[in-house]
């Protein structure tokens, strides 16, 4: 039986994925603001480094897998909440777990990010590339021109930037080469304490049961923690720096010509090249 970190252990798809792993008998160690085996807010660089530190103590530096699914949705006010939260409450507590996950030398790892990578026009491109590059102030100046609506911007900007940095991570030799399987879930709308709170809002239920899901009706936060259990799997040992969408067909519905798509040919030459040089050292 494995030991596996889970942020966002205390509700929604982190809850159902936790649960799942006791009951298949593995060791859980919950990282959530509450109810949770570490107590942490990932929303800080001092909450983050706290929550590495009392997660590697509880595995004793070795660690079997990961599940990222902590998060904010698009809650009004709440720009630079959601980037620290989303992306740096991802990336800074993955790259502070990584000598654990890679001590086992087969470890799997499942960061949640959203459908709305996809379906959410006008982002920024300049917001993602700052949190990329870790300047969450950046990011906060360009998405402030959306007024009202930045929030529901910051929040597909930051799933766009994490997925990016998975697939990013997942080929390197810190990643891949070290046996650690890095990919990413990409929900829809998942009947989790989120989507309730957007549903039971005069506002937002409109919206929110009027976006296309070709399958109709609202996923299951069950069924997702069965797809991430079946990527912590030996199952996933192939998968790597994958971003697979569970979410009704809502993704296809909107880019159903748009992937997959060939490699743009410089990239190619690129890679011919290097491999070129090389072969001459």
């Amino acid at each position: 039986m494995g030991v596996y970190a889970v942020t966002g252990a205390a509700s929604g798809m982190g809850k159902q994925a936790a649960d799942k792993l006791r009951a298949a008998g593995h060791t859980v160690i919950g990282v959530d603001l509450r109810e949770a085996e570490v107590v942490a807010d990932l929303s800080t660089t001092e909450g983050r480094a706290a929550a590495a530190e009392q997660v590697l103590e509880a595995c004793g530096g070795r660690l079997d897998g990961a599940v990222l699914a902590a998060g904010i949705g698009p809650t009004p006010r709440a720009t630079q909440l959601i980037l620290q939260v989303n992306y740096f409450g991802v990336v800074d507590l993955l790259e502070a777990l990584r000598p654990a996950l890679a001590a086992t030398g087969s470890a799997k790892v499942v960061v949640v990010s959203s459908n709305s990578t996809t379906t959410v026009p006008a982002v920024p491109g300049a917001a993602v590339r700052a949190l990329l590059a870790g300047n969450a102030a950046k990011a906060v100046r360009w998405l402030r021109a959306f007024g009202p609506g930045a929030p529901s911007i910051a929040y597909a900007a930051s799933k766009i930037a994490v997925s990016r940095w998975v697939r990013r991570q997942a080929v390197t030799p810190e990643w891949a080469g070290a046996g650690i399987r890095l990919n990413a879930l990409a929900p829809g709308a998942i009947m989790t304490p989120l989507l309730e709170r957007q549903l039971a809002t005069p506002g937002q239920e409109k919206a929110v049961r009027s976006f296309p899901v070709p399958v109709r009706g609202f996923g299951d936060p069950g069924q997702l923690a069965d797809w991430m259990l079946f990527m912590l799997s030996d199952a996933a040992e192939f998968l790597c720096g994958s971003v697979i969408f569970v979410d009704g067909g809502t993704d296809a519905y909107f880019r159903a010509d748009d992937w997959p798509r060939a490699v743009p040919a410089r990239r190619v030459l690129g890679y011919l090249l290097r491999m070129r040089s090389f072969s001459k050292t």
